[in-house]
């Protein structure tokens, strides 16, 4: 069956506007055909898409034309494409009970406003916003998802924003120091070295939510603090904001001391994606018993992800979803063949 093909023909009268829209050498249009896997060929301007998503694909191109005022950046398109994909942009709402960027959610005002220096930071996804919003209203919440999904970055930007708002004294992070595979061996430092490259994530999202000088000062006054989760025990953490990551790798005994350090004014978030366990074979992930157990205790909310909700590289998504969609063919005991998940482009 021969693939549908579409056309855009951009206005004639502003060639600044077209190079920005296609990018140096095409680079943007070749993120789109990647996202959208179809084929785009441009002559002059006029655009031919193949592919089953050729229609929907004319209306991106439409909508980043409109935008191409000034250059458009890979990662303005990439993020478009995100949130194309959900169907947030007003200027776009692609039709089809069976398109796969249609979605029933374009309204973003109802997305928690956080201060930090980022202003341009909010929910980019409907399970973002109500993560956020679940993150301000409870006590404790668990974000339970892939990889680049913003569990990690959304709650570190709550941290920021209730540490500048004065409604906590300090921010705590801490995660387990596990191995992801590899034996890295004894690592040297003091206790802050050794934990840092575990930590690495949770930095880099504080210098970029608060920029390097503030957040060294922070930590010189001790508003932000490292707390390797095996150093918790026995602590009581009143008026802060606590930050488990990567709670995955803990074990049930770790999961329960850490939820309940816990204390007067403090609010908890714990991330983790429980396809990624990094612990000893045999050992149960604390997460996973978590949020059984837990899953009806008044006071705590579960955000659980998925490969819509990623906001990455448009890959990325499709990485998570063929992952997913093997091991759901290994669990029902079904052969997985080769490819699961790949997508043929029509060209």
């Amino acid at each position: 069956m021969k693939a549908p093909t579409h056309e855009f023909t951009a206005p004639r009268d502003d060639n600044k506007r077209l190079a920005n829209l296609c990018g140096p050498l095409d680079e943007n249009l070749r993120q789109i055909e990647q996202a959208l896997d179809v084929a785009i060929n441009r002559r002059g301007h006029r655009f031919t898409v193949r592919g089953d998503a050729a229609a929907a694909t004319v209306q991106v191109l439409e909508v980043f034309y409109n935008r191409a005022s000034e250059p458009l950046t890979v990662d303005d398109i990439q993020l478009g494409l995100v949130e194309t994909r959900q169907g947030k942009s007003p200027a776009i709402r692609l039709g089809g009970e069976d398109n796969p960027f249609v979605s029933e959610d374009l309204d973003q005002s109802d997305s928690p406003v956080l201060h930090t220096r980022r202003a341009d930071l909010r929910g980019r996804t409907p399970t973002q916003r109500e993560y956020l919003k679940q993150i301000l209203s409870h006590d404790v919440t668990f974000g339970i998802g892939p990889a680049g999904t913003g569990k990690t970055y959304l709650a570190v930007a709550c941290a920021v924003d209730a540490l500048e708002r004065d409604a906590v004294k300090r921010i705590v992070l801490t995660r387990p120091a596990v191995e992801a595979g590899e034996r890295l061996g004894f690592l040297p430092g003091d206790l802050a070295q050794k934990v840092d490259p575990y930590l690495r994530p949770l930095y880099d999202a504080l210098y970029d939510l608060l920029g390097f000088d503030k957040t060294q000062k922070m930590f010189e006054r001790q508003m932000i603090e490292i707390a390797p989760l095996a150093y918790m025990r026995g602590r009581t953490l009143n008026h802060a904001f606590i930050i488990l990551d990567e709670a995955q790798n803990t074990t049930p005994e770790q999961m329960k001391m850490f939820l309940t350090r816990i204390g007067f004014g403090s609010k908890a978030v714990v991330t983790g994606d429980t396809t990624q366990v990094d612990l000893p074979r045999g050992h149960k992930s604390g997460l996973m018993e978590a949020q059984h157990i837990l899953k009806n205790v008044r006071g705590i909310a579960m955000t659980r992800f998925s490969s819509v909700d990623v906001v990455r590289h448009p890959l990325v998504a499709r990485i998570v979803e063929a992952y997913d969609e093997h091991a759901r063919h290994a669990e029902a005991g079904l052969d997985v063949p080769d490819g699961v998940g790949d997508t043929k482009r029509s060209r």
